[in-house]
């Protein structure tokens, strides 16, 4: 029996055939027939290191402030949140102003529900039918299916075979392709790689030098990387836009906040499609909590970077190539069947992540213990798959 009630015969619990339809047998917009839903495996396995996730539980003192807050808002669930989330803005701006060493203000921060939600209301707000957006590939997949979602063109630039942006062509793409949003993903997901300043000054120069180009710097790894944040760069520059997330560095995947940092005006013109009262009470609670204990959280992040750095140098001894991450996960390869080493690390209770790109692999940087066993997984798959 399947969770919809049939067979696998195509029968209903009652005995009744069923004609189950596909996507492409209704009338859904042509650019999302034959697509898949964005996703990575979700499987009961000891050691799972395929999401990006922070691994380490959120500290006790901040599950108590946590239901302080939430209990509090609960009080008043009978009204709408605060719409423009005021205090959550300002929270995130202090944080961004202290972290960072740019000021922010709250009129230069929007929140939303995980980065995706900001990155798909600026795709409603600037892309949409007739308009193209242009990323650099292998990058971040929801890029791409924010476009399509949005009724946005999608064209990809190339990266060298370091995975660094290769300047020359990316500028040529941008002659081409005239797009009217341009992404940068530093840390980029899946690689690893950042992006210099030097390089961003120049691609946002040459996007505006073609057209008014909205540029999306996407950092969603920033915590975790060597390099300073680019969101100084917003400063003169108003088409350029900074995303980033609560879901890695402080550790809440499951709470889904997402924000920017941009102009004010880009702030006010992604609130002409923003759902009314799309952040509901307990998510600014809460988020308003985590921000409390930033610097017990990003405690968490000085481990990670470690680990990450761990991982890097014991993968390189064992002979496989690693990119240079500036970010928590590792990309590593190159592997003949790359199928078959995901499989084989699998077999050994250890899940990563195949991102589709051909000949690597991604990893998570988790605890000591799970980057130990997924360490051990590798050595034996090494020397069970033929590499050849």
């Amino acid at each position: 029996m399947t969770n919809d009630g049939t067979t696998s015969s195509g029968t209903t619990s009652s005995g009744t055939t069923s004609d189950r339809l596909s996507i492409d047998d209704l009338p859904v917009r042509d650019e999302l027939k034959g697509q898949s839903p964005y996703g990575a495996p979700q499987l009961d396995v000891p050691v799972r290191l395929n999401t990006n996730e922070n691994p380490y539980p959120l500290p006790e003192p901040l599950v108590a402030r946590i239901a302080e807050r939430v209990a509090e808002a609960a009080r008043h669930l009978n009204r709408y949140p605060d719409r423009d989330a005021v205090e959550l803005r300002e929270g995130l701006a202090a944080y961004l102003t202290r972290s960072t060493g740019h000021p922010v203000a709250r009129e230069n921060v929007w929140a939303a529900n995980g980065s995706n939600e900001i990155l798909q209301q600026l795709l409603q707000t600037f892309g949409g039918p007739g308009r193209r957006a242009l990323g650099f590939s292998p990058t971040y997949q929801m890029h791409d299916l924010i476009a399509r979602g949005t009724g946005t063109g999608w064209s990809q630039g190339p990266r060298n075979a370091d995975f660094t942006i290769d300047l020359d062509a990316a500028v040529a793409a941008i002659g081409e392709q005239r797009p009217d949003v341009l992404f940068v993903c530093s840390p980029n997901n899946p690689t690893g790689t950042a992006v210099d300043r030097a390089t961003v000054i120049a691609l946002y120069e040459a996007a505006q030098a073609v057209k008014p180009t909205l540029v999306i710097v996407d950092e969603a790894y920033t915590e975790f990387s060597h390099r300073p944040s680019l969101l100084e760069l917003t400063e003169g520059r108003p088409l350029l836009v900074v995303t980033r997330t609560m879901s890695k560095a402080f550790g809440a995947a499951g709470l889904r906040l997402g924000y920017l940092a941009a102009d004010p005006a880009v702030v006010d013109a992604v609130q002409l499609v923003r759902l009314p009262y799309h952040l509901s009470s307990v998510t600014q609670a809460t988020a308003l909590a985590a921000l409390e204990f930033t610097d017990t959280l990003l405690g968490y992040v000085d481990r990670l970077k470690a680990e990450r750095d761990r991982l890097v140098t014991e993968l390189r001894a064992m002979g496989l190539q690693v990119t240079d991450s500036d970010a928590n996960f590792v990309q590593f390869g190159e592997f003949a069947d790359t199928h078959a080493m995901w499989q084989s690390v699998l077999d050994q209770g250890v899940l990563v992540r195949d991102n589709g790109v051909p000949g690597w692999l991604r990893v998570t940087a988790g605890t000591p213990e799970e980057n130990s066993a997924f360490l051990d997984a590798v050595r034996t798959s090494l020397k069970e798959l033929p590499q050849s």
